[in-house]
């Protein structure tokens, strides 16, 4: 994430957010899997990825294609972890980006990520964000700061090629994750957002998002 996303995610949400599709104990964030992007909104940084619906495998998802671009998907939201704190996705990659160091500037590009997004409001320089990312070879579960900014934190759930090109579904307690990276409660969830990324880097690479979406437990 480079300071001009970082821009981005401090000033998206300093008004109300809007509110998710929300069923009993499942709160959802993303269905495209019904070819569905209500609510969803783009912002183009570095020349642009272009994000498409595709029937993958069987089933509809949103497929992002990066030459080296970046560019994101984001939705305003506002998610009580104290209700809802676990994330739940499902994502695919086609390639990792072999060779990047991502804990410098040039390397910080990312096959898939998914943020969550914890606003300042009126106090952007509060915002931060969890980056989960698909690493290209950091141990999975590892942690480590942004390269650009100290708010947001990375997380690898995956990582390396072994898993490549088949459906992977993820989830994350959130509220215990910003606990342990940050040394504090989280305020409310007021964003997720998706990015495949090339632009530090000057790659490609190519990734599938599934349904995204909160649960108790």
């Amino acid at each position: 994430m480079d300071t001009r996303a970082y821009q981005l995610l401090c000033g998206v949400m300093v008004c109300f957010p809007v509110l998710s599709w929300a069923e009993g104990d499942r709160v959802d964030i993303a269905r495209f899997s019904r070819g569905d992007l209500s609510g969803w909104q783009s912002k183009a940084f570095a020349g642009e990825t272009r994000y498409s619906f595709q029937n993958k495998d069987g089933q509809t998802a949103l497929r992002a294609d990066s030459m080296a671009a970046a560019s994101g998907l984001y939705r305003e939201v506002n998610i009580d972890l104290g209700k809802t704190p676990i994330l739940n996705w499902t994502w695919q990659a086609g390639n990792i980006l072999a060779g990047a160091d991502e804990h410098t500037r040039a390397g910080d590009d990312y096959p898939a990520r998914v943020y969550v997004v914890f606003s300042g409001g009126l106090m952007f320089w509060r915002t931060r964000a969890i980056n989960y990312v698909w690493s290209n070879s950091r141990a999975i579960d590892s942690s480590w700061l942004n390269a650009f900014t100290h708010n947001a934190r990375m997380i690898a759930v995956e990582s390396g090629p072994a898993r490549l090109n088949q459906w992977v579904r993820e989830k994350r307690d959130v509220r215990a994750d910003f606990k342990r990276l940050f040394g504090e409660e989280p305020g409310r969830v007021d964003a997720v957002a998706i990015m495949t990324d090339t632009d530090n880097t000057r790659t490609t690479a190519t990734a599938w998002y599934g349904d995204i979406w909160f649960t108790t437990k």
